[in-house]
């Protein structure tokens, strides 16, 4: 009997160990039939997990491209235009300098353009480009007082000039933009703008603008000139390109540039000698300007009274630096000659360190 009771008791433990064991087979086979038919499924899964990591490096990329274009777009306009923007400095019959202003240059042999207010009262002047070249001016070819706009003539070979828009057809709205001189720093920087008010002789322009920029050219995306800024402050107002074209109509082939004043400063011819000068000092170098190389020479013309004294000195010629020339003007005012009847006289002054 005790045999008989172990034997039984040996079959239940195996049945149980038997049905354990099959179930953990069973749960086994479910388990990886389980992963077996998910593994299929499997990529795509993977590609949805994987694929907003490389969106945030694409996503970006459009949305930067448009300010960037505009950016870009702006700095090749100014770096096309600018080169041709040039500051004009006037001076008086006595040399005293009277104001310096924003011009343009329009044809290559140094044909350029500002406002009228800008030579008024001067009969010489220089301008100076944004390479740091600087230039004689010869003279006036047209002005207008009513559309405050002149022509004039520089001592340049060949020079970089901007073209004028045919027949603009401008409206309220427009894009446009003002480019200063180079020389002019942070003011001479393109500045983008609209057309707030346009009037067949004038526009008015959206912002401020700097006092630097009369002078300056409005042009188009195109970089064509579309006008002329003439005054800033609570409002900018520019002459369209018309008005300019205008100007230029009544510049003859044979027109000769000169100053309104030289004509009357000629000397008369005398048919008694000139007399001698008894106190001629040589101009000296202004403060300063003494870096080595730099050098000018301009034609200064004197007119002394019956005593002797000098009245006037007027540049015929700019030494090309306006502190050589007014150095020399302050030095020429203290010359002396011998009393005669009143006389003129040109003199040739060079400045040039060693």
């Amino acid at each position: 009997m005790r045999r008989l009771r172990l034997i039984i008791r040996c079959a239940v433990w195996l049945a149980v160990f038997a049905s354990v064991g099959c179930g953990r087979k069973s749960v086994s086979q479910i388990v990886g039939g389980s992963r077996a038919a998910q593994s299929p499924s499997m990529p795509p899964i993977t590609s949805a997990i994987q694929s907003p990591t490389i969106a945030p490096s694409v996503t970006p990329s459009p949305e930067a491209k448009p300010g960037q274009t505009a950016s870009s777009d702006l700095a090749n306009l100014e770096t096309r235009v600018q080169p041709s923007v040039i500051l004009v400095t006037v001076f008086d019959p006595r040399g005293n300098l009277l104001r310096t202003q924003s011009g343009f240059l329009i044809s290559a042999d140094g044909r350029f353009v500002t406002t009228a207010r800008a030579i008024e009262g001067g009969v010489n002047a220089v301008v100076k480009t944004g390479d740091g070249g600087i230039y004689n001016v010869t003279g006036i070819l047209a002005a207008s007082k009513e559309s405050d706009l002149a022509v004039l003539q520089a001592d340049i070979k060949r020079a970089p000039f901007l073209g004028l828009q045919k027949n603009a057809n401008l409206s309220s709205g427009a894009r446009i933009v003002v480019i200063g001189s180079a020389l002019a720093g942070n003011d001479g920087s393109a500045r983008q703008t609209t057309i707030a008010v346009q009037q067949p002789d004038r526009l008015e322009i959206a912002g401020v603008t700097p006092a630097s920029s009369i002078g300056s050219p409005v042009v188009n995306e195109a970089g064509e000139v579309v006008g002329l800024v003439t005054a800033v402050g609570q409002q900018t107002t520019a002459r369209p390109a018309t008005a300019l074209e205008s100007v230029l109509s009544r510049v003859a082939a044979d027109t000769q540039a000169h100053w309104p004043a030289t004509a009357e400063t000629r000397p008369t011819p005398k048919p008694t000698p000139k007399p001698r000068l008894v106190y001629a000092p040589a101009p000296a170098f202004p403060p300063g300007i003494s870096q080595f190389g730099r050098s000018g020479t301009g034609r200064f013309r004197l007119t002394f009274d019956a005593n002797g004294s000098v009245t006037n000195v007027q540049v015929v010629q700019s030494t090309g630096n306006p502190y050589f020339d007014q150095a020399a003007i302050k030095t020429l005012q203290q010359w002396k000659s011998a009393p005669s009847q009143g006389w003129q006289a040109t003199v040739p002054v060079t400045f040039q360190t060693r």
